[in-house]
């Protein structure tokens, strides 16, 4: 989060312009096209296969995020323009067509004790599916907002986002080894692909003068919506999943894969369906990344001391444990 902080600031104090500018771009989308690749070597086609047996969980997972988050992003219209402006919603929505994350989502089941496997899965298909469903709600939802959708703008994420994915799949045979021995390696290069795509959103921006079209307490209602936005979320997919059956473990990780959006994701996608106004489009997706990190990784803590269900309740198990130390007597 300090990392995008600075370069927002560096954009802000030097943006690239000119051929600079140029040089950003082609180098921001050769790093996306990088990055989709390494999702796709890295993901093994073995482990997706056997998570289809979890198929009502990663179906919840994928309706949470492509239609009643949309749905929700779409109820915020009412907000427009007293609290929003046009620009910001159309941003809101986009977060709101964007697929869910895959690292955070499996750090964070993880610490709550849930169901691991079922949220790499469930992260990975959202992904996927994420590169055509988002672009097409897009056209749906945005038309015109989005700088004006068009079909060439779906064919160039196909090729910046799913050809790479692709063809990381077809070479995983041979690269999976060497990248299962570099992960320190490739969380460098993912985040310093999202960085640059940061840096050149924002630098486009700042010469375009989109910023001036934003006052502090528009984006302060903008955090307060996103706020509100995601405390929906995170109660549907909790209460959500319990009314339909799920156990405990499978509960953590719905709720936490299907609250959350992926920066990595809807960042390259923004700077297509946008344009030069992808730095404001992108600025309602930065605050909620922030936003869930921080709040996900409290519910994960707490979520981390309820009792399993072969477990007895924590404070019997603490009151249990001075019986354990006391010492035998008698002969």
């Amino acid at each position: 989060m300090l990392a995008l902080l600075s370069t927002v600031g560096l954009a802000a104090l030097l943006p690239a312009s000119g051929t600079a500018a140029d040089v950003a771009g082609g180098a921001s989308t050769g790093a996306v096209a990088l990055l989709f690749f390494l999702y796709g070597a890295r993901l093994s086609t073995r482990e997706a296969v056997a998570g289809l047996k979890s198929w009502r969980l990663h179906l919840t997972v994928l309706a949470c995020t492509f239609l009643v988050f949309p749905l929700l992003g779409l109820a915020t219209r009412g907000l427009v323009p007293f609290v929003l402006t046009p620009e910001l919603y159309s941003g809101l929505l986009f977060l709101c067509l964007v697929p869910s994350t895959i690292q955070s989502s499996i750090a964070f089941t993880s610490m709550a004790r849930g169901n691991v496997p079922a949220a790499i899965c469930a992260g990975s298909f959202s992904s996927i599916a994420g590169i055509v469903i988002t672009p097409l709600l897009a056209a749906l939802l945005l038309g015109g907002g989005a700088n004006g959708f068009s079909p060439d703008s779906l064919l160039r994420i196909v090729a910046q986002l799913l050809l790479p994915f692709v063809a990381g799949q077809l070479l995983r045979r041979w690269v999976g080894g060497f990248l299962a021995r570099h992960r320190a390696l490739l969380g460098r290069v993912d985040r310093g692909s999202i960085l640059l795509v940061v840096y050149t959103a924002f630098s486009q921006g700042m010469v375009a003068g989109i910023w001036n079209q934003v006052t502090p307490g528009r984006l302060g209602a903008l955090f307060a919506v996103e706020v509100v936005l995601l405390a929906a979320m995170l109660t549907i997919t909790w209460y959500g999943a319990r009314r339909l059956g799920f156990d405990r473990a499978d509960r953590v990780a719905i709720q936490f894969a299907g609250s959350k959006k992926s920066l990595a994701a809807g960042l390259p996608m923004a700077s297509v369906l946008f344009g030069a106004e992808a730095s404001l489009a992108v600025m309602p997706l930065m605050l909620f990344h922030m936003l869930q990190l921080l709040v996900c990784a409290v519910i994960a803590k707490r979520r981390a001391l309820d009792p399993l269900p072969d477990e007895p309740p924590s404070g019997e198990r603490q009151s249990a444990e001075p019986e354990l130390a006391e010492p035998r007597t008698g002969a």
